[in-house]
């Protein structure tokens, strides 16, 4: 692989917009499905069951929206502070759609929005680590003004997905596209933070870190 070629802030701003319709795109068309099913039929039992499936799809999405709101969006103005409470909730709320259990181990703080942003991303790509579920642990340590993050996932055959390693090594993936762009958003928020990132495969579990740079 090569270095990572420098992406336009219009090609950026694309495929993560990209990624973004990507993942509300099935919450939001079983809500359509659901009220089809509304409409047409007369059934008390399917009318109970198109309901069941608005109201937890309706929830997902909003969960998902919720997270990449900060996770991708400006959340503020430039030099902005994110209260890792918050942080806390929108991840909350989007692991609970998923197959594995997040144990967050953060104090509340204020925290530059670009740490709070890099750590939610570090989420998703523990996430991917542990397909089959299980669980991911994120830790701090340091000042928020200058923090490190681990974060360890367990679970069934955890992996580390296939290109990611050299990606957060600041290699250029084999396609970049709205999959691979998310890793990629990672890594660039990384160099802004003045942080470097590691993934390593252990016995049992994914360890990831963002440490400041010597």
């Amino acid at each position: 692989m090569s270095a990572l070629k420098e992406l336009t802030s219009l090609d950026l701003a694309a495929l993560v917009a990209s990624r973004v319709c990507h993942d509300i795109i099935s919450p939001v068309g079983a809500i359509t499905n659901g009220l089809e099913v509304l409409d047409e039929e007369g059934s008390e039992d399917m009318r109970e069951f198109a309901m069941d499936l608005i109201r937890k799809s309706a929830r997902q999405a909003s969960a998902k929206l919720q997270f990449a709101r900060l996770a991708f969006g400006a959340a503020g103005s430039a030099g902005a502070e994110i209260d890792l409470g918050d942080a806390q909730v929108v991840a909350t709320g989007f692991m609970e759609n998923e197959k594995s259990d997040l144990v967050w181990q953060v104090s509340r703080h204020l925290m530059p929005k670009n740490y709070v942003k890099l750590l939610l991303n570090l989420i998703l790509i523990a996430n991917q680590c542990v397909p089959r579920g299980g669980e991911i642990k994120v830790e701090m340590e340091g000042d928020p003004k200058s923090p490190s993050f681990t974060l360890l996932a367990s679970g069934l055959n955890p992996r580390i997905p296939l290109g990611m390693k050299e990606t957060l090594d600041g290699q250029e993936p084999e396609r970049v596209d709205a999959h691979s762009v998310q890793p990629i958003y990672t890594l660039l928020l990384a160099r802004e933070s003045g942080m470097v990132l590691t993934i390593d495969k252990q016995e049992e579990s994914v360890k990831i870190t963002a440490l400041p740079k010597v």
